[in-house]
């Protein structure tokens, strides 16, 4: 790998010495992909932009009801505030969202996006002021996951002028929101920001006989600051950002009576789960403008993130303190057990209801609970080199990347046991530093892609290519403290992937864009475990005029090999880490999003925005029955990816007033590819609705209810259980800019 990263480094050198060589970046411009929805609808495949007057409308704190206005994204919902969202493009898994490529501020987001890319961080969505996604072809450029795409988070900028903004909003369930930031940009160049955060609530959901609630407190904040005169060809910029979080979040959900009678109840076997976070970023950008047409940009960054997810995991009904009886009977085999009126290993239905319920005592040592302690980092450089040229009656925007990147998911974790007496948790057994996992999963990647958007006449075409050396190695230990080596195994893959895309301009409305690439997903450590692989092909058109926007893409993935990867979040019966081989699936769809204005009277504007995505998902090939996938027949969905969903949304548009209304529809969908009665979802309809009323140019008042018909669907059912969505939820606030 350092022939190859040496090679790269001496290439990228000499191409920025040539006289050959994208639009001028200075160092704060490479935080966006595209920057606007206008530069994203050039694009030569599907893209989307949603910038601060769409995030205005509803001002959502929640990622997930952001997202779906996106054709394409799926979103498997878990906590109901989005805290860490399961997020999918284009039918890959949706787990842990960790399957596409995050980034905040065109950096690598994920707490260990190689080794361990499971989002167990995800930024607060509050403080952004853009969201991007990118699909197709230009895929290839923010890797490494690149068969769905690239969702991009952008932060607050650094303002041109001196100002600032404070927003506070306040919600039922004690749910209260603070966000400030100032800043200001100098005649000298200088420019700063400095910003804050603080998210908070009880939570909409109740435990069993406790007075603990079930919310979060989120404590976020950045600091920006910049250097880029106004004369000089030099720019130079340093973001700092910390966040703090704590959630009393469960795996555990509820059996489908229960749900029913209550979905909002937790079990009070639930009552000590909770999850606590640090998280730490640094960036630092550098920015050189050899001359006017080409120009060079450089990027450190190092993130880090300290994990401790404590939470219940099962239960050995004698008290034997059997790691293999607490596996046998998870908290999923028992809710498994009673959906489907099954004694579990033995134990009756009615013992095992009235466990959950609190009513049955049980023996010394039978419930286990997990502190999921881990540590993450993930740094690395990034070089950019942009290249703007026009040669004849062509025009060339190139871009060279290399990325040298590494990063580590450090596991010393800690097995529990408690017994239930009177309904409340007592503990027994502190349990063995390590016993419930000793390992250290490390990983070094090298990334380089080139990709030259070349527009001549009335065409674009993009082809590119990107090339990814990856070394993964997972080492674990025996029990305790002080580490002591059990095993290890690794894992080196190097892959070459091209792409791809084109747009036509049929008149001045119309315009015709296709592209194909081949998509790639990083294995994990896990021995004779293949790549994700994937050829992608899109086809579609868009339509544009002074009134109307309308796009309609199809894709097409054809994986050569699905994979499955087992985490805890996936409730699977699975070695954590542990990866599993798919063979081949096929997905294909179609998105859709149009938005206009369908009148104007009285001075009051009504847009209208409607996006629509079909996805069928098969296997195309048996697979014995897996301990991630389960049975699998050819023709099986892909587990969590809905066939239909959309999003309708309307608006009243006056000077100083708005009023809008969000439907969403997504179908149910499968959990196990099996797809049994107690293994799918319910199809939901949720309505949002929100009003804004500009007081004067500085304040603006804002109103929101999200879920106004209070439904309650079975959005998901992993980890351990059925779990619903956000119940009805009223919120107001004010926004004061100066």
């Amino acid at each position: 790998m350092k022939k190859n990263i040496l090679a790269s480094t001496i290439a990228l050198t000499l191409l920025a010495n040539s006289a050959i060589a994208h639009s001028p970046k200075t160092a704060d411009e490479t935080v966006t992909i595209y920057g606007s929805a206008t530069s994203a609808q050039a694009a030569t495949g599907a893209a989307q932009y949603i910038g601060e007057e769409e995030l205005a409308k509803f001002v959502y704190s929640d990622i997930q009801r952001v997202i779906r206005q996106i054709p394409g994204v799926s979103v498997q919902v878990e906590d109901g505030y989005g805290l860490r969202p399961n997020i999918s493009i284009r039918g890959v898994a949706t787990e842990r969202s960790g399957r596409i490529t995050l980034l905040e501020d065109n950096i690598l987001i994920a707490p260990a996006p190689y080794s361990a890319p499971s989002a167990y961080y995800f930024p607060t969505i509050g403080r952004m002021s853009a969201i991007e996604v990118v699909k197709g072809p230009a895929a290839i450029t923010q890797g490494p996951y690149t068969i769905g795409g690239a969702l991009n988070m952008v932060s607050t900028p650094i303002p041109e002028t001196r100002g600032g903004q404070v927003t506070l909003e306040a919600a039922q369930d004690a749910t209260y929101r603070l966000h400030a930031n100032f800043g200001d940009k100098l005649d000298n160049g200088f420019g700063y920001l400095i910003e804050a955060h603080q998210w908070q609530s009880d939570g909409f959901q109740d435990i069993d006989r406790s007075d603990i609630n079930t919310g979060l407190d989120v404590t976020d904040f950045t600091a920006k600051l910049a250097y880029a005169p106004t004369n000089s060809a030099h720019s130079v910029e340093l973001k700092l950002q910390m966040t703090e979080q704590g959630s009393e979040q469960s795996y555990l959900g509820l059996t489908d009576v229960d749900f029913n009678q209550k979905s909002t109840r937790r079990y009070g076997l639930s009552e000590l789960d909770n999850i606590s976070t640090e998280h730490s970023q640094v960036i630092l950008r550098y920015g050189f403008e050899i001359n006017s047409n080409l120009n060079f940009t450089a990027t450190a960054y190092n993130n880090e993130h300290e994990r401790n997810w404590f939470k219940t995991e099962g239960i050995d009904f004698d008290g034997s303190d059997n790691a293999q009886d607490f596996s046998r009977n998870s908290w999923a085999n028992v809710i498994s057990a009673l959906n489907n009126n099954e004694s579990l290993n033995g134990i009756s239905t009615t013992q095992l209801q009235g466990i959950l319920d609190g009513d049955i005592d049980t023996a010394q040592g039978s419930i286990q609970l997990r502190s999921n302690a881990r540590e993450y980092y993930s740094r690395g450089v990034q070089f950019g080199l942009y290249w703007d040229q026009t040669i004849g009656e062509v025009k060339h925007q190139l871009e060279v990347g290399l990325r040298v990147h590494e990063d580590e998911e450090d596991r010393l974790q800690r097995n529990s046991t408690y017994q239930q007496v009177n309904g409340k948790l007592q503990l027994n057994d502190f349990g063995e530093l390590g016993n419930a996992g000793n390992r250290i999963q490390e990983a070094q990647a090298l990334a380089l892609h080139v990709y030259d958007r070349i527009e001549f006449g009335d065409w674009v075409l993009t082809p590119g290519v990107r090339f990814e050396d990856i070394q993964q190695k997972r080492t674990r230990f025996n029990d305790g403290e002080t580490r002591t080596f059990r095993d290890d195994r690794e894992n080196d893959t190097q892959v070459v992937l091209p792409g791809l895309g084109a747009l036509y301009k049929m008149d001045d409305n119309w315009t015709l864009v296709a592209g194909a690439h081949k998509g790639f997903t990083a294995p994990s450590n896990s021995p004779n475990v293949r790549e994700e692989k994937a050829i992608n092909y899109e086809l579609g058109f868009r339509f544009a005029n002074n009134t109307l926007n309308a796009e309609a893409i199809y894709f097409l993935s054809d994986y050569d090999n699905l994979l499955g990867e087992c985490t805890a979040s996936s409730g699977s019966n699975c070695e954590i880490g542990d990866a599993f081989n798919g063979d081949a699936a096929t997905v294909q769809g179609i998105e859709f999003i149009l938005k206009t204005a369908l009148t104007e009277f009285n001075g009051i504007r009504v847009p209208l925005s409607i996006t629509y995505t079909y996805i069928n998902s098969e296997f195309d090939t048996d697979i014995a029955d897996t301990a991630f996938f389960g049975d699998v027949s050819a023709g099986d969905s892909i587990p969590y990816i809905p066939e239909n969903q959309g999003q309708i949304s309307l608006g009243l548009e006056a000077n100083n007033w708005s009023v809008y209304a969000n439907a969403v529809y997504v179908d149910e969908v499968c959990v196990r590819a099996s797809c049994a009665v107690f293994e799918k979802t319910d199809s939901s309809l949720t309505l949002d609705i929100s009003g804004n009323y500009q007081v004067s140019n500085e304040l603006k008042l804002f109103a929101r209810i999200e879920n106004l018909t209070d439904q309650q669907d079975i959005v998901s059912r992993q980890p351990y259980g059925a779990r619903p969505n956000k119940t009805r939820t009223f919120s107001v606030g004010a926004q004061y800019s100066f």
